[in-house]
């Protein structure tokens, strides 16, 4: 004999029947969260996560594609997270192209430091210059965009001003003399402007297909890095110190 007490299954399925004819549709199990939720981050991560989502989406669709909204998608964050962090586009833009220049510097800082000869020395600085270039060119034609950054921000200002310390250290050992980046000489400013021309030309064209026709009527096998340091050495050579 049954405990009292104890519903049989039966009794059960009944139950649950007049309950949800008296208060009419059984109330929705909850659903999952939606995979197209808000990713969650930590205090002070989101800026952070947004110049990394700003960076993809400019080297994936270039600067036009580069807008507050296409980041905030990217990141999986609210539209109005971008504008939070950075105010506008500019103030995003300019943030993102100090992290290039910083990025830009530590790559030629690592080859110089790595070179273990004067020409070595000499080739390296402009050889991590189209390196990098070639490796983010989105980033790198975003740092030089000067009417789409704001240089008053002080993290853009500081790293753009420690890459021309860098070249003009650089011209300053060719020449053997000490250069100040605050006060130049006419001949000290027609030498960085030389070599940074140069070497700023020969990536825009390198980056824009322009020196496809050269290299296509080099030797077989010829790459743009070999053009580069036939150059460097053209112009370098006889001037290494000591």
């Amino acid at each position: 004999m049954a405990k009292t007490g104890t519903r049989t299954k039966t009794e059960t399925a009944r139950g649950a029947r007049r309950t949800s004819s008296a208060g009419g549709r059984s109330r929705p199990a909850p659903r999952a969260p939606s995979a197209k939720a808000e990713t969650p981050y930590h205090h002070g991560a989101l800026r952070e996560a947004l110049l990394e989502a700003a960076e993809r989406v400019l080297e994936r669709d270039g600067l036009g594609g580069l807008t507050l909204r296409a980041v905030a998608r990217e990141a999986g964050v609210s539209h109005a997270a971008p504008t939070h962090h950075f105010g506008d586009l500019t103030g995003l833009v300019s943030e993102l192209a100090a992290i290039g220049f910083r990025q830009f510097n530590a790559a030629m800082a690592s080859a110089c430091n790595a070179a273990t000869t004067p020409l070595e020395r000499m080739l390296a600085r402009p050889k991590a210059y189209v390196g990098y270039a070639q490796a983010h060119p989105g980033m790198y034609g975003l740092m030089f965009r000067t009417e789409r950054l704001d240089y008053s921000r002080p993290s853009l200002h500081e790293a753009a001003e420690a890459s021309f310390a860098g070249l003009a250290n650089a011209i300053g050992a060719m020449r053997q003399e000490q250069i100040s980046g605050n006060a130049l000489t006419l001949d000290q400013g027609a030498a960085i402007a030389r070599a940074w021309s140069m070497v700023h030309g020969f990536t825009t064209l390198l980056l824009d297909g322009r020196l496809k026709d050269i290299l296509e009527r080099l030797p077989r096998g010829t790459t743009a890095e070999e053009l580069l340091e036939a150059i460097l050495k053209s112009t370098v050579v006889g001037k290494l110190p000591g």
